[in-house]
């Protein structure tokens, strides 16, 4: 027996982690699911495997915390509030209708009323972990149906709390009055509040103390420290450890050390999580499953065809395209990890009996399993369900102006590029029209008397209305991946000769887009590179034309030089041979500089470092060719030409004292 008890356990784990998800990738499977395959090889209704399972238990809890602290880290209030009216109305309306409705079925098949509820508390949840992962990697955060999505999800995780409370009083395991249910549930929203109102004040102190000491392990700690410790505080309060650790996480978003902590996180995340997917699956009694594989269909079928259908309705009450509630619909048709909590305890209540609940285990395994192919394939399901013929099709939008435009620029996106682009289009006289899908935003700007349409980029009769035939340039700048390629396409189909640029996020999009349509690939990650690049140039003095050229070079060719190991060298050859070229540079003589108050003859610039002065520009008025006598006094600008070399040691000299 090793020294440390749980220790075999675990090397089981990470070895059959490993081997399975090797073989899940070589045949296309989502990590999730190779995850939950090894659970259910390895565990105690499997191959017997693991014993210690309360030890596997406790990293998927921990698990859970993590991913959605730094899922949190990726949020920000302002981020929080844009998905109001998804948390109040979404969210709400679909726990209500699917616990309304399941509670009916449930109890028209005989079951007594108090456990057809319970059986649509389980069927209400969806899962926040396998969902805002899934969309964290497609990057569908921020698309229409992840912010709809976000917000349902958020909703249900405030509702644990109600449920776990209610639960053991349906059951009769608990005696209490609808007083005494209330006052406790408000009193422990209150004390959240506190909480993350006091958490607030004191976090950004504590990471401030933290940050200054310069000691990287403090940052990882304190990172732990604040989210476990909101965890563990908001567990104390009766809600769940995951909403603590999320919470957390939106509060140090709010900082600007986010994006080192998410860094520091990821390896803690990645290991728990995976934990978590592996210890459900080991829940799982595989005899039990397959005698009542009859059963386990027709839950998973209700399940999927249910939320999906209730999802999808409110998505469409809530003013959003066919596509959108699709995406939303097919994203939340699982049951979620919370619902396993909420069966343990209505287990011990004596609501579910013991043959249910592995079938309710497996039904929602499987949910959970089917839920990376259906975030998938969504898109396309998407496109194909709103040219049904029997779905009612949407009214075409209005045009934004009595007058027709042509050679003009659509604007697909009206975030913050969007409106920036069209302030500067405004100031230049060229016309503009732009598309969203936030009727928020779209009202608004309408509002202010921008040209802005309701619609979708994936469907014709939108891109219509935009007048997309006779426009010059098409820009499409939208957090989904998706909808920007089929966008490009049909822009594409519909204006063969339309210039079209494209933000792009993944560098692995640059050659689909390019392939697809687009003219110009604009990323975000490459951008962010060569501002640094060109501040980095700057601060050491290089001419202003070779920084120019240097950016140019660096995005020739769809940023080729910076995606691979062949370009590398062509770009380092083409930059050295821009810097070793003869250059101009300026240099502007304060108080301060060494040259104020003496003459060229006592600097002596080209004998020590190289550089000639060819011009010194006074109060607006250029002095050409300024002879040895000359002054310089505090306030010139000195203009020089030499190498870079020769500049850089004439700026050293110029600013030295």
């Amino acid at each position: 027996m090793p020294a440390i008890p749980f220790l075999d356990d675990f090397v089981v784990v990470l070895a059959a982690s490993v081997v399975v998800l090797l073989l899940s990738h070589a045949i296309r499977l989502p990590a999730v699911v190779g995850f939950l395959l090894t659970g259910l090889l390895i565990g105690p209704h499997g191959l017997h495997l693991i014993r210690e399972e309360a030890i596997v238990e406790v990293f998927a809890e921990v698990g859970v915390v993590l991913l959605l602290f730094t899922i949190g880290l990726e949020f920000s209030l302002q981020r929080l509030r844009r998905v109001g009216r998804a948390f109040f109305v979404g969210g709400s309306l679909q726990t209500m209708l699917t616990i309304g409705v399941v509670t009916a079925l449930v109890a028209l098949a005989g079951r007594p009323p108090e456990r057809a509820l319970f059986y649509g508390f389980l069927a209400a949840l969806s899962s926040t972990a396998i969902v805002l992962k899934l969309y964290a990697d497609r990057r569908e955060l921020d698309a229409p149906h992840g912010r709809l999505t976000i917000g349902i999800l958020l909703f249900q995780d405030f509702l644990i709390v109600p449920l776990i409370v209610l639960t053991p009083v349906l059951g009769g395991a608990v005696e209490a009055t609808a007083r005494e249910v209330i006052l406790r549930l408000g009193g422990g929203a209150v004390a959240a509040g506190g909480v993350f109102l006091l958490a607030r004040t004191a976090m950004p102190r504590l990471l401030h103390a933290v940050v200054r000491t310069r000691v990287r392990e403090l940052l990882v700690l304190g990172a732990l420290l604040a989210g476990l410790g909101l965890a563990l505080a908001t567990e104390s309060l009766g809600f769940s450890l995951a909403l603590g650790a999320f919470l957390a996480g939106i509060l140090i978003a709010e900082s600007p050390y986010s994006h080192q902590i998410v860094a520091e996180m990821a390896p803690f995340r990645d290991l728990f999580t995976s934990l978590f997917f592996v210890s459900i699956g080991m829940l799982l009694d595989l005899e039990a499953a397959v005698a009542n594989l009859g059963t386990i269909a027709v839950v998973v079928a209700v399940v999927f065809l249910l939320k999906a259908a209730i999802v999808g309705g409110l998505a469409l009450s809530l003013g959003h395209p066919i596509r959108t509630a699709t995406l939303a619909a097919l994203g939340l048709a699982q049951v979620g990890e919370f619902s396993f909590v909420l069966a343990l305890v209505g287990l011990e209540a004596g609501l579910i009996p013991p043959a249910a609940y592995q079938v309710f285990l497996a039904a929602a395994i499987l949910t959970m399993m089917a839920t990376p192919f259906l975030v998938r394939a969504a898109p396309g399901l998407g496109e194909r369900v709103g040219r049904l013929p029997f779905l009612p099709s949407p009214e075409p939008p209005p045009t934004p102006s009595e007058e027709p435009v042509e050679n003009h620029v659509v604007v697909v996106g009206y975030g913050v590029n969007g409106r920036n682009l069209g302030r500067v289009l405004d100031r230049v006289g060229i016309p503009w029209v732009a598309l969203d899908l936030n009727g928020e935003v779209v009202r608004g700007a309408r509002a202010e008397g921008r040209p802005v349409v309701f619609g979708d980029t994936t469907r014709r009769d939108v891109l219509e209305a935009c007048a997309i035939e006779d426009a010059s340039v098409a820009v499409f700048a939208i957090p989904d991946p998706d909808a920007v390629r089929r966008g490009v396409r049909l822009a594409r189909e519909m204006n063969p000769g339309l210039h079209v640029i494209v933000r792009a996020r993944r560098v692995t999009e640059i050659e689909e887009l390019t392939t697809i349509g687009a003219d110009e690939v604009v990323a975000e990650e490459f951008e962010t590179s060569i501002e640094i690049f060109t501040r980095v140039l700057e601060r050491y003095h290089v001419p202003t034309n070779v920084v120019e050229a240097q950016a140019k070079v660096l995005r020739g060719d769809a940023y080729r030089s910076l995606r691979g190991p062949r370009g590398a060298g062509r770009v380092s050859e083409a930059v050295l041979d821009l810097l070793a070229e003869g250059t101009t540079a300026v240099f502007y003589v304060r108080e301060s500089s060494p040259a104020a108050g003496r003459t060229l003859s006592e600097l002596n610039l080209r004998r020590r470092t190289g550089a000639t002065v060819i011009a010194i520009v006074r109060a607006d008025t250029p002095h050409p060719n300024p002879g040895s006598d000359f002054r310089v006094e505090p306030g010139d600008t000195m203009v020089l030409v030499g190498s870079h070399a020769e500049i850089s040691r004439a700026f050293e000299d110029l600013e030295a004292g």
